[in-house]
């Protein structure tokens, strides 16, 4: 806006950017606010890329919320792994598999004191009679008496020693080196002759070298090579090489396991029963035995679905809560994916795997239910009794299961996506397995020896057999899918990096990165509209300034004149 009007003063103030420019002359002033219109003309640029901020800053909430339920998914399938496959051998992660003991005893004898046990996954299940008549012991011999652990000994000599039937060293001794020299000097070669030596202080001044085998059932075995016969001098051996003082003489374990009496070198024997590992501990008395009871451990499974009824209302809590209402029933702020239909199809999903029956059993079979606020809650009691009643009907429900129509074909591993089809195999002329193929591909499963492996990326991923046959043919697999097999696929689809949430995450990155380039192309170009106004601006305030001049001149002129 401009005005003129009367002044006595003459001034002329101007600034390049337009911020504030006045004029004035002797009779007339004019004054433009150009930063004002600059800012307006501006303003009016970008009000489209405040427009798309906002967009982008809503696309970032979607963005962290799809995120959100991967996470949980994730969560969700990772805590159902165990549950999904019922694969049981010495190397399956399934909660079916883990196994439990328990020992009790008949007799005279504690089963704590007598017996420990440690057991593999897939261990075979049932009962067991256990009697130790004998332990496996190592042999340990001891020297004469030595007035010092420390003193010089003053022998010196090679001998070489060792166990029965294993490797032997040779330890050389100088006549400077004490009791204690010869015994660090033994034990320096201890991981090679399995034979540690030790010092007994029987008083202050009585010490005994004693040798100990380390490993059971086996004698120590020494020979002097030259020099003084070190051992002999020590009293380990008299002069015919035998041991003067043997302390424990070396025996393997003697113990019967069902009626069947069998002879261990070791007190840890885990050769018997197949994933199951006996550490005998003590002797049984005559007429005392060990019984023993191998089986599943249930508390592994009701871990399992506690754990998992935990993730899942942790997932179904965040989907309650981007579906949450205002007063006047419209979309909460915070519930940025209010009626997102990826993530209905997930919850969805889940609740119709829940709902499958399988075997005529349902998830209310194992306590699962969900209460009034429709959260997921497991009745521990119920659980416990399916488990102690029904177990097969509670693996069926809950796993995967995969069959096949031919003995020859044993089952290692179901994977987490069970298949069925029909397994083509061919044999060469001396037996061997060369392939087995699907739909005449050969490519979706690998040989390896008798074992049978689905290729990684294929839809048989996971899956293994082993071939017990000498002729080709073709052998029906059959699979199906428990609640747990069901929810845990569910969950890794769709949180997987392929998945739809995914794909969701990666549109709205995308598109915001597009508004984003937006942003910054209408900002650009705001600021050079900002300087392109403030150059012409300028200008139009010089011929402003001019007119000024000009005129303040004519009007001296007229004055004059009229003076005159």
């Amino acid at each position: 806006m401009a005005s003129v009007s009367s002044s006595t003063s003459s001034t002329s103030t101007t600034t390049s950017s337009g911020v504030s420019v006045t004029t004035s002359g002797t009779t007339n002033s004019s004054s433009i606010d150009w930063t004002a219109l600059i800012q307006s003309a501006v303003d009016a640029k970008t009000a489209q890329a405040d427009t798309i901020t906002t967009t982008i800053t809503n696309n970032e909430a979607k963005i962290s919320a799809y995120q959100t339920l991967q996470s949980d998914l994730k969560t969700l399938y990772s805590g159902l792994a165990s549950l999904s496959t019922a694969v049981v051998n010495s190397l399956s992660t399934s909660a079916f598999a883990t196994r439990a003991a328990s020992i009790s005893s008949t007799g005279d004898v504690s089963a704590s004191s007598a017996l420990s046990m440690t057991l593999k996954s897939g261990a075979a299940i049932g009962d067991h009679t256990l009697t130790i008549s004998q332990l496996a012991t190592a042999q340990k011999v001891s020297g004469a008496s030595q007035s010092s652990q420390t003193d010089e000994l003053g022998y010196s000599g090679t001998f070489s020693i060792g166990l029965e039937g294993g490797s032997m060293s040779d330890i050389t001794i100088t006549s400077t080196m004490s009791l204690q020299d010869v015994v660090d000097a033994i034990n320096a070669q201890t991981s090679t002759t399995n034979v540690q030596a030790s010092i007994v202080q029987v008083s202050s001044t009585s010490f005994q070298m004693v040798l100990t085998g380390t490993e059971d059932a086996a004698d120590i075995t020494y020979s002097s090579t030259s020099g003084d016969d070190i051992l002999n001098k020590l009293g380990v051996t008299d002069s015919s090489g035998s041991f003067t003082d043997v302390l424990q003489e070396a025996q393997a374990a003697e113990f019967t396991l069902d009626g069947i009496a069998m002879t261990r070198d070791t007190n840890d024997i885990s050769d018997v029963l197949s994933g199951v590992t006996f550490s005998l501990l003590q002797e049984t008395p005559d007429g005392a035995t060990l019984n023993i009871s191998i089986e599943t451990d249930t508390s592994q499974i009701q871990s399992t679905l506690e754990t998992f009824v935990t993730n899942y209302n942790a997932f179904r809590d965040e989907v309650i809560a981007q579906q949450a209402t205002t007063t006047d029933g419209t979309a909460d702020s915070s519930a940025v994916l209010f009626g997102d239909g990826t993530m209905r199809n997930i919850m969805d999903a889940l609740q119709n795997a829940l709902n499958t029956t399988v075997g005529g059993m349902t998830m209310a079979d194992l306590g699962l239910s969900f209460n009034e606020s429709n959260e997921l809650e497991l009745d521990t009691g119920t659980l416990s009794d399916i488990l102690s009643t029904n177990l097969s009907g509670v693996t069926k429900l809950l796993s995967a299961q995969t069959t096949t129509s031919s003995s020859q074909l044993s089952v290692v591993n179901t994977g987490t996506s069970p298949q069925s089809f029909t397994l083509d195999l061919a044999v060469d002329s001396d037996g061997n397995l060369t392939s087995a193929s699907v739909g005449g591909d050969s490519s979706l499963f690998t040989i390896s020896g008798t074992t049978i492996i689905g290729a990684s990326g294929s839809i048989y991923a996971g899956m293994a057999f082993t071939y017990s046959g000498s002729t080709s043919q073709s052998i029906a697999v059959t699979s199906t899918s428990g609640i747990a097999t069901q929810l845990y696929q569910i969950a890794k689809d769709y949180s997987s990096s392929s998945g739809a949430l995914q794909t969701q995450i990666t549109s709205l990155t995308t598109r915001d990165d597009e508004l984003q380039q937006r942003v910054d192309d209408i900002n650009s170009a705001a600021s050079t509209l900002q300087s392109q106004l403030e150059t012409q601006y300028a200008k139009y305030q010089a011929a402003i300034e001019s007119a000024n001049s000009t005129l303040d001149y004519l009007k001296a002129l007229l004055n004059s004149s009229s003076s005159n």
